[in-house]
């Protein structure tokens, strides 16, 4: 009893104990799915094949389709046909995944052939396209002649002429420019390749960011230059001060300033620096003013000191009587009083320099004459001398006899004309500006 109760509970915990049977797959099912699939890869790769034989270079390459999976083997000759290949592969309805095995070949005379077709196929092209080229080359020709009639002919463009003469060629050179790349543009548009504009524009913006890097200082000057032919602060041949140097004006150029300075040699300013410094004009106004001291003894007149010297500076060559010379008391020292006397020039017709070195001796002349002394300096001297020898009196200085010239040369010089005449005319091709647009001279005051 006991041992039919030990095997009935053995039968039941082997009965629990082991796993529930799966449910079972028919036969018949799994067969058919498998068929079908096989046939798909089958179909698959036949259409696949198909289509890499019809492209040229890629005849060699073959596809089997596993599972959905393209697998790609054989040699092209250049990287493009692989990769078309596989793109070909990727678009085939129930292709899941591709896997590109094939290699560039390393035959050279399939590369050769190769290139030698596709110059073949550029040439053929050429001379299919060779109508449209002439017709393009003709657009562009015709439209550059229209921009040269436009910039000759147009009155806005003579306006600009007759203010500046850099103006004009700038404009005329922008409207020719204007007109040659509406015709390129007219002649890709005909050609079919307009794509190329977009690229030809954005490569010349990324160089001319960099060349505008490299080349800042040629390019500052540069509009610099055509910022000063615009506002023309100086003329050819105008005695200016840039900068605190000196000179008169031989040409402006698109990079520089070239002056001559008053001992003749040449002196080349950049355009940055001019267009940026302070320009101290002496040629604008053709009146210029100009002055000089003289101290007298703190005993002698002013009134009368000063009196005589406005006569004599008011009777010198060259001075102007509209303005009037004039005087003040610049300084009183116990060791003399300092007069300072001011008197007008024409610089078109009189030199300033002649004039006041004129005036200057005049009014020195004058005050020797009328014993208007200089400041005296007293020395006390003790001398020992010898007995019994008297003591030689003191040499009293004479005053050196004043020499009237019998006429003084207060002309304009005229030391550098010659250079600076020679110097423009070299630089007449590059000189943006005009000497004919200079104002002619104002009328000179009565002296």
């Amino acid at each position: 009893m006991t041992l039919r109760l030990a095997c009935l509970l053995s039968a039941l915990f082997v009965a629990f104990a082991s796993p529930l049977p799966a449910t079972a797959v028919p036969p018949g099912v799994v067969v058919a799915a498998t068929a079908k699939q096989d046939a798909t890869d089958r179909e698959t790769g036949q259409r696949l094949d198909a289509r890499l034989r019809g492209i040229r270079g890629l005849h060699d390459v073959t596809a089997s389709v596993d599972g959905g999976v393209v697998v790609l083997e054989g040699e092209v000759v250049s990287e493009a046909e692989r990769k078309l290949a596989e793109d070909i592969a990727t678009q085939m309805q129930g292709v899941e995944k591709v896997e590109n095995r094939v290699v560039l070949s390393s035959n050279l005379s399939d590369r050769f052939e190769t290139g030698l077709q596709a110059v073949v196929t550029k040439l053929v092209r050429l001379v299919a396209a060779a109508p449209l080229l002439l017709v393009a080359i003709a657009i562009i020709l015709l439209a550059a002649w229209i921009g040269r009639l436009l910039s000759r002919h147009m009155g806005w463009t003579r306006r600009f002429r007759s203010a500046n003469p850099y103006m004009d060629g700038l404009v005329r050179r922008v409207v020719q420019s204007l007109a040659v790349l509406a015709g390129v543009l007219i002649a890709l548009d005909l050609l079919g390749a307009t794509s190329l504009v977009g690229a030809v524009l954005g490569s010349a913006g990324v160089v001319g960011l960099v060349l505008g890097f490299a080349f800042r200082d040629i390019a500052e000057n540069y509009i610099a230059g055509v910022l000063l032919s615009l506002r023309r602060p100086f003329a050819p041949g105008e005695h200016v001060v840039i900068d605190n140097r000196e000179g008169k004006v031989v040409a402006l150029t698109s990079r520089s300033t070239l002056l001559m300075t008053m001992d003749g040699n040449d002196l080349r300013l950049p355009n940055a620096m001019v267009f940026k410094a302070v320009v101290l004009n002496y040629s604008k106004n053709p009146q210029r003013r100009f002055d000089f001291t003289i101290t007298i003894d703190p005993g002698e007149s002013i009134r009368e000191a000063h009196a005589l010297a406005i006569d004599e500076i008011a009777g010198v060559e060259g001075v102007l009587r509209d303005p009037a010379p004039s005087w003040i008391v610049q300084d009183y020292l116990p060791t003399g009083t300092v007069l300072r006397f001011f008197a007008w020039v024409d610089q078109h017709d009189s030199d300033l320099g002649k004039v006041r070195s004129e005036a200057i001796r005049v009014v020195k002349g004058a005050f020797t004459r009328a014993g208007v002394d200089a400041p005296r300096t007293l020395t006390h001297v003790a001398l020992h001398r010898e007995p019994g020898k008297a003591a030689e009196p003191p040499a009293v200085a004479k005053a050196e006899p004043t020499h009237e010239p019998a006429q003084v040369d207060t002309s304009v010089n005229r030391d550098i004309d010659r250079q600076l005449a020679n110097a423009q005319r070299a630089n007449d091709d590059d000189n943006l500006l005009d000497p004919k647009a200079d104002p002619a001279p104002a009328p000179s005051p009565p002296r």
